[in-house]
């Protein structure tokens, strides 16, 4: 059998192996991508079923004040969690100096509320933010300072729940950080104390710039989530907290319009503008990672 005619036998295999994973993407991926935008153009009847409207329900996400202030209170909430990279750039530089004992307990410390469930860890702070007798309002009472009600005010409320995000994303960024400071060469180090560089300076022209690559990394994946956000949101505050309306995010929003109030068509009209704000953003920061990513 000759060489062409064998590689044109064996040219079916690959596509054996990769069927399965192509119809699990398009099956749960790009399916219910379609069916929602096509929901979009959709309002759901009383009693199921559903009937085109054109772009009825954009005209109407447009003129809604509660999507504006939705899309603010996300953009709020991503902006606070995105602090925590550059804390976990920190944390991940002293936990990698030589000669640290117990390094590899402090990183686990930091990564076990990443892999515990959100849904437990916001019941958890509600405790600490209690008004009355959490431990935050302990803590600040000792030094004089009345604390607030957390999770009943607007706008402490949001910083609430962008707090305990950003508390949960800290250990899954050090691990990816971690994993880039063990890529930048001794040499670089040895060379700049050498030239009578300093530890901060050290950190600020070799560990920063060559981490540029793990930082734009986690900017793309932590803005992401960002807009994602509705488990710690729905458990730490509550679908009847009177404060919700004020903090709701918009994947709470796209949640109490198609299945608090039945509204499909409007709800997939939210999700599809989730998608346009997080494609528009991925696309911006690849745009401008050009020009600060070190790749060298």
């Amino acid at each position: 059998m000759s060489p062409r005619r064998r590689r044109s036998g064996e040219g079916g295999w690959p596509w054996v192996f990769v069927l399965p994973t192509f119809l699990g993407v398009l099956v749960f991926y790009l399916w219910p991508l379609v069916k929602t935008l096509y929901d979009s153009f959709t309002e759901t009847g009383p009693f199921g079923g559903s009937t085109w409207v054109g772009a009825e329900n954009y005209s109407t996400l447009v003129g809604d004040g509660d999507v504006y202030r939705a899309i603010l209170n996300t953009v709020v909430y991503t902006a606070i969690v995105l602090l925590g990279i550059p804390l976990a750039v920190l944390f991940a530089s002293l936990l990698n100096r030589p000669g640290l004992r117990g390094a590899m307990v402090y990183r686990t410390l930091f990564f076990l509320p990443y892999v515990a469930m959100p849904t437990a860890i916001s019941l958890v702070w509600r405790l600490i933010y209690n008004k009355d007798y959490g431990v935050l309002n302990q803590a600040l009472g000792v030094i004089g300072i009345d604390g607030p009600s957390w999770i009943t005010e607007p706008w402490f409320a949001l910083v609430a729940v962008a707090l305990l995000g950003l508390w949960m994303s800290i250990g899954f960024n050090m691990i990816v950080l971690s994993a880039g400071l063990k890529g930048i060469p001794g040499e670089l180090y040895e060379a700049a104390s050498l030239d009578g560089a300093g530890s901060v300076q050290q950190f600020r022209s070799i560990t920063v710039p060559l981490l540029t690559p793990s930082i734009f990394f986690l900017s793309v994946i932590t803005t992401i989530a960002g807009f994602q956000l509705f488990d710690q949101l729905y458990a730490l505050l509550g679908p009847t907290n009177p404060v919700m309306p004020k903090t709701q995010s918009l994947v709470f929003l796209f949640y109490d319009a198609a299945f608090v109030d039945n509204e499909r068509g409007y709800g997939a009209a939210i999700a599809i503008l989730i998608l346009a704000i997080v494609g528009l953003l991925t696309v911006v920061q690849f745009r401008l990672q050009r020009r600060w990513v070190n790749y060298d």
